[in-house]
């Protein structure tokens, strides 16, 4: 953006007290919303044994999970036959790591586990210490479109199941409805398997717009905390903390609201390739992909896209730090009112991506605040990226670019008892150009 340099200070807001200003960018709130029912330390209570087994097949209307039992989850587990499964909150249900167990709601089933921002549900591993990928996840299966081949198609992650109807999922029904998780925590799931890749946290395939999703905390997961394949979904205050993989990947068709959601990496915790805070794709699979329907549509607004080093610099020199957006072919995104910060570089478009009109019309940056970046938006492998960098340094954009540290950055991102990342913008200065 060497044609349109130059530099203003965002206005100052005067607080009173301990509050900090903040802006419109990223996370908002006039609360810290992560206080009360988000753990970045969690840590599995010893003393809790298990009152209650769940396995097999759950069925029979509806099923409830009470706060006053401990829940082992062993093996792979299907809530079927067109039942509700009622999780109270404060709800604590521990995955047996030895089985490596998972959580399946079934298409024509639905889950209700609403809990409280002072009594969340938890989803944890029994290991005594746990680790990254000690079992599998949950999976929401509906009969929403997806752009594959087969509308109505099998999920192949090696599940077990002794019918086979358990597995399927995809339809036409954009309202399908599987439910409602809310204030729900998610903790070292992703599993991996020999012929089928990493588990995530949350999966949902084909999931409706008559689902509700909110308040989901996804922390450790060994491979992506959040992948939806297909679907028409609203999605709004998620967190994810220390993927392996991505935080949110979206795929075969998705059409998705994203808001007021955040993502901490860590380079140290990072898988080396295939891992971004956004990956959106059309086709993880070419050969199932159908190009005549639908493709990923992501729409995301206030998102808080951060990568956590303590010695940032060097965690890139090493090659440790990689993009925090990944755009693939035949993908659109628009995305506004964000915060990347610390990557390297904040984007990278599919080198399948042509810069022309109608691709540049479709993935839209605006009001987005870069901070610390080695780059900003990039086309992948390529050694010359001026013509895209110019393009959304573009004034009109509202695109800003800092090299704060994220002390300064956000108001309290070192202290993981209570963080709070929201942005600060005192001291902040800002800039439209990159250089």
């Amino acid at each position: 953006m060497k044609n349109n340099i130059y530099t203003f200070l965002i206005a100052l807001i005067v607080c009173s007290g301990n509050i900090f200003a903040q802006q419109e960018k990223g996370i908002i709130g006039e609360d810290n919303w992560l206080s009360y029912w988000t753990e970045f330390k969690p840590k599995v209570d010893v003393n809790l044994e298990p009152t209650q087994i769940l396995t097999g097949e759950i069925k029979g209307g509806e099923y409830t999970l009470q706060k006053r039992e401990i829940y082992l989850l062993l093996g792979d587990v299907f809530v079927t036959d067109s039942t509700k499964l009622i999780i109270e909150p404060g709800t604590i249900i521990l995955a047996d790591h030895k089985t490596k167990a998972s959580l399946v709601v079934t298409a024509g089933s639905s889950i209700e586990a609403i809990g409280a921002e002072t009594d969340p549900i938890v989803f944890t591993s029994n290991r005594d210490v746990p680790r990254p990928g000690d079992w599998g996840g949950i999976f929401l299966l509906g009969d929403a479109a997806v752009n594959k081949i087969s509308e109505r198609n099998i999920l192949r992650k090696g599940l077990k199941s002794y019918a086979p109807d358990n597995l399927v999922y995809g339809g036409s029904n954009a309202e399908s409805n599987s439910g409602v998780m809310d204030y729900v925590r998610i903790e070292y799931a992703g599993k991996r398997t020999k012929d089928f890749g990493f588990f995530d946290a949350l999966s949902l395939y084909a999931v409706g717009n008559k689902t509700k999703i909110s308040n989901i905390m996804m922390s450790y997961s060994k491979g992506n905390s959040l992948y939806v394949a297909g679907g028409d979904l609203d999605l709004t205050h998620l967190v994810s903390f220390k993927a392996s993989r991505s935080d949110f990947k979206f795929d075969f068709g998705s059409q998705i609201n994203i808001t007021n959601s955040l993502a901490v990496r860590s380079p140290y915790d990072s898988a080396s390739i295939g891992a971004a805070s956004l990956h959106a794709t059309s086709q993880s699979n070419d050969s199932e992909a159908d190009f005549a329907k639908d493709q990923t549509s992501v729409v995301a607004s206030n998102l808080t896209l951060l990568n956590m080093s303590d010695n940032l610099k060097s965690a890139i020199e090493v090659g440790l730090v990689h993009e925090s957006v990944y755009v693939d072919s035949n993908t659109s995104l628009t995305m506004d009112k964000s915060v990347i910060s610390g990557f390297n570089p904040a984007v990278i478009f599919s080198s399948d991506i042509s810069l022309n009109d109608k691709n540049l019309q479709r993935i839209k940056f605006t009001k987005m605040y870069f901070n610390s970046c080695e780059g900003n938006i990039f086309i992948e492998n390529s050694q010359n990226n001026e013509d895209l960098e110019n393009w959304y340094g573009n004034p009109g954009f509202q695109n800003v670019y800092s090299k704060g540290e994220d002390s300064k950055t956000f108001i309290d991102s070192k202290n993981l008892r209570d963080p709070d990342f929201r942005l600060r913008i005192n001291k902040i200065i800002a800039s439209n150009s990159s250089n």
